[in-house]
């Protein structure tokens, strides 16, 4: 083995797996036909090597790195006149990366980061394109004609450090995006929301997309909690091929939607794709069906489908990438988004461990109306499970008022703040009024229909508390405050006389939330209305191991029940054999 200094040229062809799949024979003919005439000749021409040959690429060094650009400049600019004349879907597209450095060479073959940056390089270029690194950029800025345009730092896959990106500029000018130095990405969530793709071909098909983008727009835009790119920017995307990444960094965002719309016979069908922009990993994918009769009601529901399902995606999101930065870097949201897990988790030590965090984001924002709002929730949780001591009381009302008067448009802030105020003052009227204010600000908050859902079951305005409850779990099937709404619907079913339907409910709430008492009490007591007492002194034996110290008067005193929901909650506790 020896150690030397060389270019590496990497090179992929685009969507090798369809191009296969659609035609092998045409394409691998046409693969072969290209390396012969075009990749090998120009290599050698350049005094290159190809040292590894991929179905779909290849790898190459050079003694001159001058001869590498010049090389895959032509090997670019012999593709485009090879494709030219060609239906687009036999053309052959490739990407090319070039890297300088040392590699290992043993026998004919080179490893090592020289050749791994080259690899990554190539990865993040265009179709069509080449990028370049830093180092190559040094060392024949001045000696060739080309132009070089900065594309940013750029983590990736295997390599401890971020690498920088130039796009050789094959035409002599800028590109048809001016570039400028990458935005600033916001403090919270951004998201910019691209033209969907009409897979149909039909001009009826391309304005459905175009309002289905719009519609989902203007709905994210709804939620304060997420910066949302404006259409005006997101539509000069339409019609190009773009890289993630650069949409990304050019718009200063965090994540990015892409889909498309498809007509068959009479179906639609839309696809929908949430995409983390600097890594181009996927954080939520999903496709949506339904008949055409009614286009604009379809539209409607997918809009509400779609913004319903990625606020969660990118609240989880968030929290994976808070967890990640270190100690000294967090900030206030940060610390709220560390805070949000244990807070969800409705249990004594997540509570205590989401005070922590959450008093530590309103050190350095003490406005931060969310932050007041969940804190408000797990002073709440205290005081009605942990001895209800007045401390907690008068901690919960505080960061609750402060949250709906600052949160007012803000509507997660309210919806908690709401909740905790009828659950502590039990003024249930006023919470329905802030509650119905939350759902009006933003009517694709699953959270704020899950709580009013809670507030109407527990005031027994069952119909409006199934239907929000309903509406929570369409709008977001996988939040992990699921158990809320399921919680409200086993009250409704419940304390209407359907114990049986009660019992699947309260088990569902379990599933999502298996550590949260009520739960299982509201379980116990639907399955002795269901007759099934053997199974209701399973699920009481399962409440005392979660809460040893539980009892039916602690139960009472939280309040939150109407005196005809607590006396048959209360006698049914005393069969399953709950204590006193």
């Amino acid at each position: 083995m020896e150690r030397r200094l060389t270019a590496i040229l990497a090179a992929d062809v685009v969507g090798y797996a369809a191009l296969m799949e659609r035609d092998e024979a045409g394409t691998f003919e046409r693969l072969r036909a290209g390396r012969k005439e075009l990749f090998e000749p120009e290599i050698d021409k350049h005094h290159g090597r190809i040292f590894k040959l991929m179905g779909d690429g290849l790898l190459a060094e050079f003694a001159s790195v001058v001869g590498a650009v010049e090389c895959a400049v032509s090997l670019q600019r012999g593709l485009a006149d090879r494709n030219a004349g060609l239906p687009e879907e036999e053309r052959i597209h490739v990407r090319i990366g070039i890297n300088l450095g040392e590699v290992i060479v043993d026998g004919s073959d080179c490893y090592g980061d020289g050749v791994n940056i080259a690899a990554r390089l190539e990865q993040l270029a265009d179709p069509g394109g080449i990028y370049v690194s830093a180092k190559v950029v040094q060392e024949v800025e001045r000696k060739l004609a080309f132009a070089f345009e900065p594309m940013g730092h750029h983590r990736v896959k295997n390599l401890a450090s971020p690498i920088s990106a130039f796009r050789v500029v094959l035409d002599g000018s800028a590109s048809a995006r001016p570039w400028h130095e990458p935005m600033t990405v916001p403090s919270k969530p951004s998201v910019a929301v691209l033209p969907f793709a009409n897979l149909s071909g039909g001009a009826e098909q391309e304005y459905f997309a175009d309002g289905l983008v719009e519609d989902v727009i203007t709905n994210l835009s709804k939620i304060p909690s997420l910066f949302v790119i404006a259409r005006n920017s997101t539509f000069g995307y339409k019609g190009t091929a773009v890289d993630i990444r650069k949409v990304a960094q050019e718009l200063g965002v965090r994540y990015v939607l892409e889909g498309s719309v498809r007509r068959a016979a009479n179906r639609l069908r839309i696809t929908g794709q949430l995409v983390e922009g600097s890594t181009a990993t996927h954080v939520w994918a999903d496709k949506f069906e339904g008949p055409v009769e009614d286009v604009f009601e379809l539209q409607d529901r997918l809009t509400e489908s779609i913004v319903g399902a990625i606020e969660p995606s990118i609240r989880r999101a968030e929290i994976e990438r808070a967890r990640s930065k270190r100690p000294d870097k967090l900030d206030a949201y940060d610390f709220y988004l560390q805070a949000l897990p244990h807070a969800y988790a409705n249990t004594p030590a997540g509570n205590d461990r989401a005070l922590r965090l959450l008093e530590e984001s309103l050190r350095l924002d003490p406005t931060y109306a969310s932050a007041h709002a969940f804190a408000a929730w797990c002073r709440e949780q205290r005081f009605l499970r942990g001895g209800f001591h007045p401390e907690d009381r008068a901690a919960a009302l505080e960061h609750a008022r402060v949250a709906t008067g600052a949160g007012t448009d803000d509507p997660q802030a309210l919806s908690i703040g709401a909740f905790v105020l009828g659950n502590i003052a039990h003024d249930y009227e006023s919470a329905i009024v802030s509650l119905d204010r939350a759902i009006e600000a933003n009517g694709n908050s699953a959270l704020a229909y899950g709580f009013s859902a809670l507030v109407n079951a527990f005031i027994e305005r069952y119909e409006r508390a199934s239907d929000h409850a309903l509406k929570a779990l369409r709008l977001s099937p996988f939040d992990p405050l699921n158990y809320h709404p399921y919680l409200a619907l086993a009250h409704v079913h419940l304390f209407t006389d359907r114990p049986a339907e009660a019992v699947g409910y309260a088990r569902l709430a379990i599933q999502s939330n298996p550590g949260f008492t009520l739960l299982h009490a509201v379980l116990t007591v639907s399955q002795v209305e269901s007759g099934d007492l053997d199974a209701a002194r399973a699920a009481a034996g399962r409440l005392l191991e979660i809460a040893p110290a539980f009892t039916i008067d602690g139960f009472a005193r939280m309040g939150v029940y109407h005196q005809r929901q607590m006396e048959l909650l209360a006698a049914g506790m005393r069969k399953a054999g709950l204590p006193d």
